[in-house]
Order: C-alpha cells, then sequence, then structure tokens
C-alpha cells in the first residue's frame, strides 16, 4: 500500500510514517497544501492521511482539489480541533474518516483499514483466496490453515496482488505500491526479487503468481 502523509508537526508525522514503513508500506510525507498538490499530481494514492492545519492553508483545501478532479481515493483528516463544525465540514466536503489528536496509532491503522474494506465488495477484515488466508491486521498469512512467515516486502506484495485477484498487475504499479519518493536504489528487479521470493513460500499453496511477459503478475487459483 502506498500512502500520502500530509502533516505538519514532525513528532506526530514521524511517528506515522515510521508505523507505516515498519508494516511494510510506502508513505510519501510533506507538510504543506503546496507540497500536497505536487505529489498528488504525480502519484496515486491508495490512502490520504491529512492534517487539517496546514502552514500555508487548509487541508479540506486539499481535499476539495482531489474530488473537484473525482479522484475517490480513501481520505482520513487529522485534526486539533475539537470543534464539531470543523469536523462536519471536513465530512461535507469529502472525507472519509477523522481522527482527534492525540490519536492511538493502533486506531488510525484500524481507520485506514476499514477506509480500504469500504472499497472492495468484502468487508470482513480477513483476505481469502483459494487456499490462502491473509489478515492485513495481524499481517499473518496462513496456506490451508499453517502459517507461513513472510517478510515485510513480501507481504506487501501479496496485498497488492490478493486485492487485484486475477487481475494482471503491471510491474510499475507493483513498483509505485512498494517504494515511497524516499526510498533509494528502487529498481523493477526489485519486485521481480520479492515476488520470486512470494513464490517459493506459497509453494504448498495451489495458488499460484504468473508472470505475463511485457505486461506484469497475475494471482490465479489454479483448483
Amino acid at each position: 500500500m502506498r500512502l500520502l502523509l500530509v502533516e505538519d508537526t514532525v513528532d506526530v508525522a514521524d511517528a506515522i510514517v515510521a508505523s507505516f514503513e515498519n508494516r511494510g508500506d510506502a508513505v510519501d510525507h510533506v507538510s504543506s497544501v503546496d507540497e500536497a498538490a505536487g505529489a498528488l499530481a504525480v502519484q496515486d494514492y491508495d490512502v490520504i492521511i491529512l492534517d487539517i492545519g496546514l502552514p500555508d492553508g487548509l487541508g479540506t483545501e486539499v481535499l476539495a482539489s482531489l474530488r473537484d478532479r473525482r479522484k475517490a481515493t480513501p481520505v482520513l483528516m487529522l485534526t486539533a480541533r475539537s470543534d464539531i463544525e470543523d469536523r462536519v465540514a471536513a465530512l461535507d466536503k469529502g472525507a472519509d474518516d477523522y481522527l482527534i489528536k492525540p490519536f492511538d496509532l493502533r486506531e488510525l491503522h484500524a481507520r485506514v483499514r476499514a477506509m480500504l474494506r469500504r472499497q472492495d465488495v468484502d468487508r470482513s477484515g480477513i483476505i481469502a483466496f483459494g487456499d490462502i488466508t491473509f489478515d492485513p491486521a495481524g499481517l499473518t498469512v496462513e496456506v490451508n490453515g499453517s502459517p507461513v512467515s513472510l517478510a515485510r516486502r513480501e507481504i506487501n506484495v501479496l496485498e497488492i496482488l490478493l486485492a487485484n485477484r486475477e487481475r494482471v498487475v503491471a510491474k510499475d504499479k507493483l513498483l509505485e505500491r512498494l517504494y515511497s519518493f524516499n526510498d533509494e536504489d528502487v529498481s523493477p528487479n526489485a519486485v521481480e526479487l520479492y515476488v520470486g521470493r512470494l513464490r517459493k513460500k506459497l509453494c504448498h499453496s495451489r495458488i499460484r503468481i504468473k508472470t505475463l511477459r511485457g505486461l506484469g503478475y497475475q494471482m490465479l487459483d489454479e483448483d
């Protein structure tokens, strides 16, 4: 998953970035309305976490611009304001959820997962495909009920392929979901490496990750 975090409070931003990166997600962090507009002009995101009060304006400006362009990206607003009017205004402008500072990072992660579930037909927290079961909250994977140990990037690849199961996912798409702007030494070979490792660890599953040369990867149930 690739997220955009728009937050100008350094300690809050650092904690959020670290928590998602520890999970294996890619996070681009900016701290102003202008920087957010620049990031959104060149990159699509799975989720946006957006502070309301920013140095050069309001996060709701970013939200309004996003919705005006008919982008349905899930947006969670962060606010230090307890005024109900501010929260209602954010929701009316197209926010999917909000959190009042200070908050527990576990709740932030749970709300992000809930927003992503609402984008899918399956509202349950567990993702099942074939004989694979993936729990995004606990970051656990089972094949036929037996646990499989995966590294963070391998989990990230699995999550992306499961979200697009039976559809072809381009290598470039996988690459941009795995790494943020700040990651160094990123190459398409990294995608091949993690897909290869994931295949080996799922070798006892009936699920197959098919390579379509020049197109990308496709996760299929070969039962």
